[in-house]
């Protein structure tokens, strides 16, 4: 029997307003926040799990990959054509971490505040 539900993934950033707008754009779904709580904000995803946005002030990124720094953490995001995701996610302001290995099933990125992600045809 499981103790709890998984509720929410939340990310750490410098700026969860922009963040959000960022997953919002890839993933669509509506963005949501407290007009009085700048600090949090909340992307509910059609059919999937929320994410939501947590300012930290002191962010520092994930390095990815690094033996002496964890990445923490990462989303894999199922795309149908990893070509079209790809030119999506970097005209959003992605950065390419891990893409010239052409004919593996995914490529990794980091979104604009630095958090890998991985866009996945598998």
């Amino acid at each position: 029997m499981a103790l709890a539900t998984l509720d929410v993934v939340v990310l750490d950033c410098p700026d969860p307003r922009a963040l959000a707008g960022f997953y919002a754009a890839v993933l669509g779904g509506t963005v949501e926040q407290d007009p009085e709580d700048g600090d949090w904000v909340d992307l509910k995803v059609p059919g999937g799990a929320a994410l939501a946005f947590q300012r930290a002030p002191g962010f520092v990124p994930p390095e990815w990959p690094a033996a002496d720094q964890s990445q923490q953490f990462h989303l894999d995001l199922a795309v149908e054509d990893l070509d079209t995701a790809e030119k999506g996610v970097l005209e959003l302001g992605a950065r390419a971490l891990d893409t010239a290995d052409r004919s593996r099933t995914f490529r990794v990125y980091a979104d604009p505040a630095g958090h890998p992600f991985c866009l996945c045809a598998c």
